[in-house]
Order: structure tokens, then sequence, then C-alpha cells
């Protein structure tokens, strides 16, 4: 309900997964049920075995404050999904609303998975010859070398299950690739990351200039510099296109060779497209929850629903708690107690 483009683009896009999936997992539309039975109904879905409503009186908006919203607006259908997972009635939440109040709620009524107690954004990016993993996207902008330690196991098993890798390559953001180069943060955290090399393939401490070069599958970093990351490069991405346009108009010569180029602009197009993958999943909690971006499409809301779907069919929660289990014990790690 909290989307941008609102719910009807939703269930065009359930309409769209659906038919290109039959063997797709049933999906529970949680929203106001006066608003959504006409909408499945016009889209031929009202009475579907495959889809049905749960109803949520509330919506937590774009501009609500995420603490406020979770303590006043009880039956937001944002709070309704994420309960949905808490009680196993769901495999995994979806949604395209409010990123502060989701991470919030998904972390509050959830809790953090067994070994963890900070939890991470995933977001696929693409780079030289494929895509990338930047982790963490923004949830946790305070880390610490354990933080990050888990972000890498986090993001080397989504990018298993995202890009059917077997050994995606893992790299730590920082100034400089020699030994001793950075904070301290990267420091200790590159020192965590070799004890655990062979539970991930880590190839070691890389600098902004190789992230998008076909050098790493997984980039790691704390949330500060993940969500200036991944900012910077969703309006690089717009400035560029934008400065492109403009050339192609200066001369009719320019203009018509825009013509003949049209496929390779809108493959190149479709590659820079962050909605192609669907969205970024928050890592880390008792619970799938996969955050869509807030002006998602149909298009976009399908490719989110796929990926949910693989998320579930490859059991991505538990692979990444055995794998944080092993990296504590290869580290001589505390566990965070379960929550």
């Amino acid at each position: 309900m909290g989307g941008d483009l609102g719910p009807a683009e939703v269930v065009e896009a359930i309409k769209l997964a659906l038919g290109e999936d039959p063997g797709l997992a049933p999906i529970l539309v949680v929203g106001r049920q006066e608003v959504l039975t006409p909408l499945l109904a016009a889209a031929g879905l009202h009475g579907s075995p495959r889809v049905s409503i749960v109803h949520a009186s509330e919506v937590i908006t774009m501009e609500d404050k995420p603490l406020k919203a979770l303590k006043t607006k009880k039956d937001a259908s944002m709070l309704r999904t994420i309960d949905l997972v808490k009680t196993g009635e769901a495999k995994i939440a979806v949604s395209s609303g409010n990123t502060g109040a989701l991470m919030a709620g998904g972390t509050l009524r959830l809790r953090m998975m067994s070994g963890v107690d900070r939890p991470a954004l995933a977001a696929v990016i693409p780079r030289e010859a494929g895509n990338f993993i930047l982790i963490d996207a923004g949830a946790n902008p305070e880390a610490r070398p354990e933080h990050l330690m888990h972000n890498a196991i986090l993001g080397a098993d989504y990018a298993r299950i995202i890009f059917g890798l077997e050994n995606p390559r893992v790299g730590l953001l920082t100034i400089g690739t020699e030994e001793g180069k950075g904070n301290t943060l990267i420091t200790e955290t590159n020192e965590l990351l070799k004890k655990i090399n062979g539970l991930i393939n880590y190839v070691g401490p890389i600098e902004g200039f190789q992230v998008f070069r076909d050098h790493v599958d997984v980039v790691v970093c704390d949330g500060f510099v993940g969500n200036t990351l991944l900012k910077t490069w969703e309006s690089l991405a717009k400035f560029i296109t934008g400065m492109l346009k403009d050339e192609l108009k200066q001369s009719p010569v320019r203009m018509a060779g825009a013509v003949l180029a049209k496929g390779a602009f809108a493959a190149l197009k479709n590659r820079m497209n962050p909605d192609r993958y669907g969205g970024a999943p928050l890592l880390g909690v008792r619970g799938n929850i996969l955050k869509a971006h807030g002006s998602s499409n149909r298009h976009a809301w399908a490719s989110a629903i796929r990926a949910a779907n693989k998320i579930i069919r490859q059991d991505l929660y538990h692979r990444i708690e055995d794998d944080v289990a092993k990296a504590n014990r290869l580290t001589q790690a505390a566990p965070a107690p379960a929550q």
C-alpha cells in the first residue's frame, strides 16, 4: 500500500509473476480489503487459490517517521506483513514502502538471527561483465569489525542465490590495497576476513576504482559508506544518461546516429536499471524481508516477487545462519545472544 505508484501496480505485477511461473508460491496481498478486492477482480485474480487478501486498515507513508509510525499505526499493512513472517504464515515479506520503517519494524519485530547483532541491506549494482552485491547499503552506519565480517557472509550467500555463483569473490572496500591501509575498522575487519577465508572467497581489500571492474562479486563496507556509494552511483548514472541525451541532440548527424544505436542504448538502460533484481534484502534478521524500490513499477515489482521466491526455494535464511555460526567459531567470537 505504501509504494509511490500504489497497489494497482503491485496487483499487475502479481499477475505478471504468476503468469510467468506456474510453480510460484502463493501470495498474500496485505492492505485495505476494500481497495484490493476490486483491483484483484479487474486483474482476473479475485478468487484465485494462488492469491489471497490479508486486511490491514492503516498505511505507513513515505512521510511518516519510522519509530513513531511503528507505535501509532499498529494495523499498518507493512507491520501486518512482517508479523506474517514472524508467525510463519509467510516465508518472506516484500515491501516498496518506507525504508526506515521496514528496517526498524523488521529488526524490532523479528529480532536478529542467532550469532548476528546488526542487520544489513544487500543491493545489486551493475559492473563490468556482470553485477556485484553491495553490503551494507544503509542499514547499519556505525559498524564494528564483527559486523563487517558478518556482512561478508551475508553478501556471499546472497550472491550464491541471486547470481548462481558457487564461490563469489568478496572484497573489503577501503582507501588502499596495501596491508594496514585504512582506519582501525578496516584493519581489524581484514584480519577477521582472512581467518574465515575458505568459508568465503576473500580476495582482500579493494579500492574504489576496482568496484565497477570485474574484480569482486561482493563489496563489503559499513552502511554509511555503502549508502553513500549507492546514491552516488544512482546519481552518476542519471547524470551520464542526461548528458548523453543532451550531446546527441547537438546535431542532426548525432541524432541519426542515436536512432541507429537505439538498441544499444536500450540494453545499456536495462543494465543500469537498479530495479532489475527486484530490490535489496534486509539480511541478518530472523526471517526474510525484501525491500523493493519506492518507485517500483509492475516490472520491478515482478522482479522482486521472483527474487523473493528464489530466496524461499534456496533457503537463504538457514544457509546464512549456518555460515555465521561457522565464522563465529573460526574467529572465536562470542555469538550474540538470541533475542
